[in-house]
């Protein structure tokens, strides 16, 4: 399937009806687990802070995905010279770098009841994710740094490899280091810990984010695909 939708063509015509349902989809799930979880009684230590949760950890497991798919897109585009891999990866970095501030600030919003304080840096987990953050950043500012297209592009993948370090980091912060962040409560051994009431929600709202995220990166890849093509276009009449 992958190597089918590596061909421009198809995957223009893949993404033109795939974008659209996927982000149907994403919203109907989105929107029913925020319902259920608003509508979720308050936690025993929490209280109602809890609810916070249904924004900010899936918007955290989406940012760790973006910058995997930022990762991978630039792997190919540098290696194999993959025009649509690199357009892949210019299009998610925008994306990654939202998600991962809707985590940040979500984030603090739940820090300041529970941990007195609005930003911890003596946390592993804050201060990854902030690193995470400046990546996507980075990627960004070097591409567009530097005026030769295809050496800031070359530039920015390889500072988007080098930072694949830090997802581990970010995945393991809590258990290689002291840190205030709660552990992980949904995927562990011996089960989740969360409550069927708080899991459900959160589940579909974790799923709503990743179909919502897929929507979005097909729609700007196609965006990135019409700009290169018109610029090819423009760039053919101006020698003509």
């Amino acid at each position: 399937m992958f190597a089918a939708l590596a061909n421009p063509a198809r995957f223009m015509a893949f993404s033109r009806w795939a974008a659209p349902i996927l982000g149907v989809l994403g919203a109907g799930l989105v929107g029913y687990g925020l319902w259920l979880g608003l509508n979720a009684p308050p936690d025993y230590q929490q209280g109602e802070t809890v609810k916070i949760m249904f924004i900010h950890v899936p918007a955290a497991w989406v940012s760790m995905m973006a910058y995997a798919c930022l990762g991978g897109a630039s792997f190919f585009s540098l290696v194999f010279r993959h025009a649509l891999a690199d357009a892949a990866a210019r299009a998610v970095a925008p994306l990654g770098a939202i998600f991962t501030g809707i985590a940040l600030v979500t984030g603090m919003l739940w820090g300041r009841p529970m941990w007195g304080a609005w930003w911890v840096w003596g946390d592993a987990r804050l201060v990854s994710v902030l690193v995470l953050f400046l990546l996507f950043l980075g990627y960004m500012a070097l591409r567009a740094s530097i005026d030769d297209e295809a050496k800031g592009a070359r530039a920015a993948e390889i500072l988007a490899l080098v930072g694949l370090i830090n997802l581990p980091i970010i995945k393991y912060s809590v258990e290689w280091w002291n840190t205030l962040h709660q552990g992980e409560s949904v995927m562990r051994a011996g089960g989740s810990a969360l409550a069927p009431v708080y899991l459900t929600p959160l589940l579909l709202t974790g799923a709503g984010y990743s179909l919502a995220f897929g929507a979005l990166w097909l729609a700007r890849i196609r965006a990135e695909v019409w700009r290169r093509r018109a610029t090819s276009l423009a760039l053919r009449a101006a020698l003509a």
